[in-house]
């Protein structure tokens, strides 16, 4: 701050001069005793001056709460962007309605696209969007050795990045054999971030508390994916951050709750991960995991907690995250506490939105480079490629999805076999599934069967495959594959759903195969018609296909992946054929 900022900000605490801004009759979130608080809320300059309960103070600009409920804005700790198919400048326009004013990213999607043109796409794209968009690095381009990314991103690579003062570390990483084994790359990266005093994000999918351990000793101090109560507690117990995650495909926060306790709740925050727009729209983000908790019990304002102050000083966001004097003037007010209902956002003393509606355009929309509008190479394929071959018998390690997770069960099941090949079987729900390296020409194919999606007929595909986004497919028949992986092709990405070799529902992702160049509103009305065209060849769907699709190529998610270089048995950490050749017994 400027002596003369300093000086205005002194003189208006100690009422010589009047505020820039009163919000007058507020009950304020305290969250830092975990109480209710009735006073005017006194900006100037961006910054909170006063929590004023006796009416001291005047201001240039006066707005009555009447009583409502006023609460910190709201962190969303972990999310990708990309997963929401708008770039950053779209993003804000849509987030800040639902009162979240700062998100912290990790834009590994674009990277292992695009490198670091996609990395410094998104912060370009960032830079003048009202709400404060923050960066991790992404640890792992490409995720793992044993698929295809588009990049390779190594500690050389990452360290101009740091400079940016919106760069807080390094972002969620997923080799854990790397860390474990001291692989030198991953060191790189580690001490580049330590010794720059910035933060590293975990991804402890699975690992026992001695693996956890490890990740401890390489400074790596959060972790947003248990899926268990007691995972949740060993990792707070060493010391971790447990981000509470409810997004499109992973749902945890009811599971995780009971994890949550008075005495650790500090340890604790709420993150999305990957939320596709729609229902961003429609419900938001950490405003929706605040009423979910509220509405399994949690106390409210135990609950804000977690979604501010815990989450800013997690990121050493200090200056963020409570509504008090010296902190940032981003506050919520509410209609309804309970559904968290939200009347009025404020970012940085500015009233932003109101009524569910932004107050003002995007600006500074970032320019696109030719190379991210063109990242889609997926080669001419026939049936031949997506043949499946058997030799011995009709046992195959099938690919279990779960329903709303991002892990899978790795099963053993029988298959149909006509010739030597395997036959997709709508009765039995096992259906053919494709990943097809798609960023240079490589010609690499992984074939695998999938039990769980339920497909009556046609096909669906995608470029969205955590990580590498390569194109991944799964259908009912070859022809309806092959007709939505051309699909793909000519629109530059997206996703794409087929019946009897016709698209009859698309929505085109040119931004490395990521996100739309559409306006938000425009790009829901296409996602409405992609979930209409999907209804159509599965009248039963329940749950997040296109989300769930997308997870089944990330191969550091237990059991059982597929990636563009095979089958992949994530616990072993190694590749494993589609069938079964030796002698075991049906569970």
């Amino acid at each position: 701050m400027k002596k003369e900022a300093m000086t205005k900000s002194i003189n208006i605490s100690q009422k010589r001069m009047e505020a820039d801004f009163i919000l007058k009759n507020a009950y304020v979130a305290d969250v830092f005793s975990l109480c209710w608080r009735k006073a005017n809320i006194v900006v100037a300059d961006g910054k909170i001056i006063a929590l004023d309960e006796k009416g001291e103070f005047t201001a240039k600009i006066e707005e009555d709460a009447n009583g409502r409920y006023v609460i910190p804005g709201l962190i969303d700790a972990h999310i990708h962007i990309e997963s929401s198919m708008v770039p950053p400048s779209q993003f804000s326009q849509i987030l800040l309605p639902h009162g979240i004013t700062s998100v912290i990213t990790d834009p590994h999607e674009i990277v292992n696209v695009s490198g670091r043109k996609g990395m410094q796409y998104m912060l370009d794209d960032a830079k003048n969007v009202e709400m404060d968009i923050y960066f991790m690095l992404p640890s792992s381009v490409p995720c793992t050795s044993f698929e295809h990314s588009g990049a390779v991103m190594k500690a050389k690579d990452l360290a101009p990045f740091l400079q940016y003062e919106e760069v807080l570390g390094l972002a969620e990483v997923m080799d854990f054999p790397a860390v474990l084994g001291s692989d030198s790359d991953m060191l790189d990266k580690l001490t580049l971030v330590q010794q720059a005093n910035k933060l590293i994000d975990g991804h402890g999918a699975g690992l026992n508390k001695d693996q956890l351990r490890g990740y401890r000793a390489a400074g790596i101090r959060t972790d947003h994916e248990c899926i268990t109560a007691e995972e949740a507690r060993e990792r707070v117990k060493q010391g971790m951050y447990v981000f509470i995650r409810e997004g499109s495909a992973a749902k945890n926060l009811v599971d995780l709750l009971p994890a949550v306790t008075p005495a650790n709740a500090r340890r604790f925050t709420f993150c999305t991960d990957d939320k596709h727009l729609d229902e961003i729209m429609k419900e938001g983000t950490i405003n929706f995991a605040i009423s979910l908790a509220i509405k399994n019990g949690m106390n409210p304002l135990q609950a804000i907690q977690l979604a501010t102050l815990n989450a800013a000083e997690c990121y050493r966001l200090y200056d963020k995250g409570a509504i008090a004097e010296g902190y940032t003037a981003d506050f919520v007010m509410l209609e309804d506490l309970q559904k968290m209902t939200i009347a009025s956002v404020w970012k940085d003393g500015q009233k932003v939105a109101q009524d569910g509606e932004v107050l003002h355009e995007a600006k500074g929309i970032a320019t696109i480079d030719e190379a991210i509008l063109n990242s889609v190479h997926i080669p001419n394929l026939t049936k031949a490629d997506l043949a499946i071959r058997f030799k011995a018998g009709n046992l195959a390690n099938v690919v279990g999805i779960m329903p709303n997770q991002i892990t899978t069960q790795h099963l053993e099941k029988e298959v149909d076999i006509e010739a030597g090949f395997f036959v997709p079987s709508v009765e039995k729900d096992l259906l053919k599934i494709a990943v097809v390296e798609r960023h240079h020409s490589l010609g690499t194919i992984g074939l695998g069967i999938v039990h769980g999606f339920g497909l009556k007929q046609g096909a669906v595909a995608t470029t969205v495959a955590h990580d590498s986004h390569n194109a991944i497919v799964v259908g009912t028949n070859d022809e309806d594959m092959l007709c939505a992986l051309n699909a793909l092709q000519e629109m530059q990405g997206g996703l794409v759903v087929v019946k009897d070799g016709a698209v009859i529902g698309e929505l085109a992702l040119p931004i490395a195969g990521l996100m739309t160049t559409l306006d938000a509103a425009t790009a829901v009305k296409k996602i409405e018609e992609t979930h209409t065209a999907l209804h159509e060849i599965h009248p039963d769907l329940y749950f997040h296909f296109f989300l769930t699709l997308s997870f089944l190529s990330l191969p550091v998610i237990p059991e059982l992946k597929l990636t563009d270089t095979g089958l992949f048995n994530v616990k072993t950490f190694e590749h494993i054929p589609v069938e079964v050749t030796e002698n075991k017994v049906l569970g």
